[in-house]
Order: C-alpha cells, then structure tokens, then sequence
C-alpha cells in the first residue's frame, strides 16, 4: 500500500486510468461510462469522484500520459545520437509514433470532447505535457538538421502536429470500411501509420 496521502492519490489516478485504457481496448469512448470505468478499478465509483469528475477528465489523463511517453521517445533520439541524416530522422520518428497507437486514436478520436468536458486544472496540466512533446520535437529537429531556420523549424511543428490527428483512421482501417471503399471505386492504397509519418516527415523535412 502506498505510504502517504500524495503517493495513495498517484496511485489510484494510475489505477483509474489503466481501468480506462483496458476498456477502451475493446469499447467505445460513447460506451464507456464512470461505472463501467469503476467496475475495473478496486474502489467505487463515488471514489472515483474524488480524482476524477468526468470520464473526459481520465481520458484526457490517459492522453496527458501518452504524450509524456512520446516526449520521452523524442527526447531519446536526441541524446542517443550524434548526427543523423534526414532519412535517419524521419525513420526514427515514424518508429515513435508506430509505437503509440494509443496517443493517436484518442487524439483523432475523442480530443475535443476530452477537452472540452476538463475542468481547467486539468486541462493546464495535459497541456503542460503536450507542450513538452513539441518543445522535444523542435529538439530533436533543431539538433540533427541544424541548416534548418527557425521559421521551417515553426512551419514544420505547425503543419506536423495538426497531420498528426489525421493518422489513425488512415492506418486502421476496418472491414466495412475497406469494403465500401472498394464498392466505391476509390481506389485507396493502404499504409501503416509508420509509412504514413515517414513520407510527411520526410518531406516536411527538405531543407529548401
């Protein structure tokens, strides 16, 4: 049992959001409701009340924390290398996000709502970590394509950050979404998120 009220309440944050992230494995954000969040979780829903107000507020929490695993990611690529090409760059940042489906999907799912539904501590708080994530990716950008001037570094954040809502439903695509594609006559080709992210980065990327 964790000692003290500041560890007790980090503690069972985690729990409810793990509760949250487990059901939105199989569930819809619609779907998942504070009861079913605290079905998973080993106290009750009137706790949950006490962290959490909403279940925008632990979706947002589960956002706020993968976006501090990407920020870590970024800040690695930094310090683990000496130099890198621009091939090198892209590659290593279409591989940070391949490995963070979960940052996707609720950025391009539920980001809105999940925003708009937090009270406004809550809110500063994930904004902190957003902000943490762009200021490793201007980094990371600044140190490996240091030809780079400040206004493509900001024209790069600026144009990569939005694509970045637009990933998921491109990358994960369901079968009655393929079948009425083909019905269709679309004619779509089909990539992984990785794909998607090294061909933007890459070309947002050319030093002009």
């Amino acid at each position: 049992m964790p000692k003290g009220s500041i560890e007790l309440t980090n503690a069972r944050k985690e729990e409810i959001i793990n509760a949250c992230e487990t059901l939105y494995k199989t569930m819809s954000f619609k779907e998942i409701t504070m009861k079913e969040i605290a079905n998973v979780t080993s106290f009750t829903r009137t706790s949950i009340y006490n962290y959490f107000q909403t279940k925008e507020e632990i979706f947002l929490a589960l956002l706020q924390r993968e976006y501090e695993k990407w920020a870590q990611e970024l800040a690695a690529i930094t310090d683990k290398n000496e130099s890198l090409s621009t091939d090198e760059l892209a590659d290593k940042i279409a591989h940070s996000l391949d490995n963070r489906m979960q940052l996707l999907k609720l950025m391009s799912m539920n980001h809105y709502d999940m925003e708009e539904n937090s009270r406004k501590e809550r809110l500063v708080e994930f904004k902190a970590s957003y902000g943490r994530a762009m200021k490793n990716m201007s980094a990371c950008v600044r140190k490996f394509i240091p030809d780079m001037s400040d206004m493509d570094l900001q024209n790069f954040i600026y144009s990569f950050l939005p694509f970045m809502f637009g990933i998921y439903p491109y990358a994960f695509v369901n079968d009655r979404q393929k079948e009425a594609m083909e019905k269709s006559n679309v004619g779509y080709v089909y990539m992984t998120a990785y794909e998607i992210v090294y061909n933007c980065v890459r070309k947002l990327l050319e030093v002009k």
